[in-house]
């Protein structure tokens, strides 16, 4: 992308007055926003349009935010920030659990909103680590073609997972705490640790023959995680 003029949010929330004040300052930002009033129009506007991120309300009639997040995450990678209720911890984790990369509590402030906008962009469209292959194990990161292989297989990435897996294999065998993890991949000096669980245990998933007994990505007690090569 060139410019922020070049990039194109869509805005999904079934409250027009909370989509407009969050266009406005999107807007300011120099994005063109898109707007759609739920969660059906909001997948197929997605799916047409394929914009270059996601702020998506999860308690909507109809179709929730749920139900979208899990059918994007099936056809693209496409970073979603999704708005939940202030206090819903089980709804920030479930969003987090189908591939959302970012989450606001509502409540908020539409310049907080923006800047989580911003830097989840920021993530996504980030030029890849120097160096071009990064292995462990049987995992392989070409981050010059932003591909990612298990046993020569392609394997598909959310932008948040993509980037926890090159932290990781970029210093095999270094114990990460949850927190430096935190402030690593997702830019955030204080923050619910939560969010870095969550991932690990998609990232696992993803990566390992056995997500319940991984042999890679392991967990330290006490500390958080590290890449066993």
């Amino acid at each position: 992308m060139s410019s922020e003029a070049d990039v194109r949010v869509l805005v999904v929330d079934d409250d027009p007055a909370l989509a407009e004040v969050v266009a406005r300052y999107l807007r300011r930002d120099g994005y063109e926003v898109d707007y759609a009033p739920d969660g059906e129009a909001g997948l197929r506007r997605a799916l047409a349009t394929l914009p270059d991120l996601v702020v998506l309300d999860l308690m909507m009639p109809g179709m929730d935010g749920f139900e979208v997040c899990r059918r994007l995450r099936e056809a693209t990678a496409i970073p979603v920030v999704m708005l939940t209720a202030r206090g819903e911890e089980n709804d920030r984790i479930a969003g987090l659990d189908l591939g959302a990369d970012d989450y606001v509590t509502k409540p908020f402030s539409p310049g907080e909103l923006a800047a989580r906008v911003r830097a989840v962009l920021r993530r996504s469209t980030a030029p890849p680590a120097p160096a071009a292959l990064l292995t462990g194990g049987d995992v392989e990161i070409d981050t010059v073609a932003h591909v990612v292989r298990r046993k020569g297989e392609p394997i598909t990435l959310t932008t948040k997972e993509y980037d926890l897996l090159v932290c990781f294999l970029t210093h095999p065998g270094r114990a990460f705490r949850r927190e430096e993890l935190l402030e690593t991949v997702w830019g955030w000096s204080i923050g619910d640790t939560s969010t870095v669980t969550v991932h690990v245990r998609r990232l696992r998933e993803k990566v390992e023959a056995d997500a319940s007994a991984p042999r890679h990505l392991a967990t330290v007690r006490g500390v958080g995680y590290r890449w066993e090569p």
